[in-house]
């Protein structure tokens, strides 16, 4: 459940940088789309990061990588 929740902060933050992408290449949009959208970017990968760290602190992910024992 919480890997389908992270998948989808990832989806709301690319779709926000494309839709912020667009409206600055857009002749029609204004820079307050813009800015909106790039807020709303910052609002889901901080809570993207937040969800990250609650969920490896509660045990439902596990860190992977290079093992700090020396073996």
């Amino acid at each position: 459940m919480i890997k389908i929740l992270i998948l989808i902060a990832f989806g709301l933050i690319i779709y926000n940088m494309g839709k912020a992408l667009f409206n600055l290449v857009s002749s029609k949009g204004s820079s307050k789309n813009l800015l909106k959208a790039l807020a709303l970017r910052v609002l889901f990968s901080v809570l993207l990061f937040c969800m990250i760290l609650i969920a490896h602190f509660a045990g439902f992910i596990d860190p992977t990588g290079v093992s700090l024992n020396n073996q």
